[in-house]
């Protein structure tokens, strides 16, 4: 037990290891230069608990392994719980069908897509594949997150995860805003925003894609934000049925007596909770505000403490089966999801 006698100590020793790491990591992140690529914290945290676990981790007492764990662990689970304060359900009728309705099937088809080509196709393990697969097709890093204690996977996965959202989320955010001004896509302000709050990785690229476009108007950025925002909370429901298709595909393996039981993820119910308890406004907004603040803080330290887990060993073999896996789900992101919201926004 993390917290027992004999290892509160070093717990508390490697919680605040850790905390040392993500304040950093949110230094740097609010450099400007920094924002202004779109780059979060959680990012700067893993690659910072990346370098760590590869060059001074042997230097650290074995002691604090247990708070470093801890925290890619508990206060994980804590940090996605009220991530829900991100969210109002008023926020996703707001955007309506059209949004709802992209959401939807691009996440469901590319988290599909990318679980089917990793394992057919490029021969990844499962849960690397699925961990890959949550990013691209949720919110990125903070899906990998969520996604990692379902899957019950190793730290070195979620970081190649992270990694290829890192890499063609980065790649979105330069690449949508070049082709629309260059005239590439045939859509009003409102039809690219939800097309880009549709298709990108992260939140914060999805902010900086409308941004970056000479001239975009409020109802562009709007869109895109509320639609994936409302990407975002349907990663609740998604780990809940990805529970559910774990437990009876390990039941099938195994057989009838094997006795495995039904594992829900209950922090991604209470993360619904919290998004509707957001909902009523009995919170007020400058609360709320702090609130987020010390959630992201939480998450860097989460995402830190991962990469403090990733030894680059561990990576051997791969070789460029990630890049493919991840390439592939990006044509999908960018392609499919253009003649999706076309025509979702002309159907409906």
């Amino acid at each position: 037990m993390p917290f027992s006698a004999q290892n509160r100590k070093g717990t508390m020793n490697g919680v605040i290891f850790v905390a040392i790491f993500a304040a950093a990591a949110t230094m740097i992140g609010d450099i400007p230069a920094i924002k202004a690529l779109g780059i979060s914290p959680l990012v700067i945290g893993i690659v910072l608990g990346i370098f760590y676990a590869n060059t001074l981790h042997h230097k650290t007492p074995k002691e604090w392994s247990t708070g470093i764990t801890f925290s890619g662990k508990k206060i994980l689970r804590f940090a996605i719980v009220f991530y829900g304060f991100r969210i109002t359900f008023q926020q996703i009728a707001e955007v309506g069908i059209d949004g709802f309705l992209v959401s939807l099937i691009m996440l469901a088809s590319t988290f599909v897509l990318g679980t089917w080509v990793g394992q057919r196709f490029f021969k990844m393990d499962r849960d690397t594949s699925m961990l890959m697969a949550s990013g691209a097709s949720v919110c990125g890093a903070a899906a990998v997150l969520a996604t990692e204690p379902v899957l019950k996977a190793e730290e070195y996965k979620a970081a190649i995860a992270v990694s290829m959202v890192v890499l063609f989320g980065t790649i979105a955010m330069f690449l949508y805003p070049a082709l629309y001004n260059m005239g590439f896509f045939d859509m009003n302000a409102k039809e690219f925003g939800i097309y880009v709050g549709g298709t990108i990785h992260e939140v914060a690229q999805v902010v900086a894609v409308p941004a970056s476009i000479p001239g975009s108007s409020p109802e562009m950025a709007n869109s895109a934000v509320i639609v994936k925002m409302t990407r975002v909370i349907m990663i609740a429901p998604m780990l809940i049925i990805l529970g559910i298709y774990l437990s009876f595909s390990a039941k099938k393996s195994g057989g009838e007596a094997s006795g495995v039981k039904l594992v829900i993820p209950w922090f991604a119910v209470y993360f619904i909770g919290m998004a509707g308890f957001n909902s009523l406004g009995l919170v007020p907004m400058n609360i709320v505000g702090i609130i987020n603040e010390i959630d992201t803080f939480l998450l860097t330290m989460a995402m830190t403490a991962l990469g403090m887990g990733t030894i680059f060993a561990k990576f051997k073999g791969l070789g460029l089966t990630p890049i493919y896996t991840a390439g592939t789900m990006f044509i999908w992101l960018m392609v499919g999801g253009y003649f999706i919201t076309k025509w979702v926004v002309a159907t409906f």
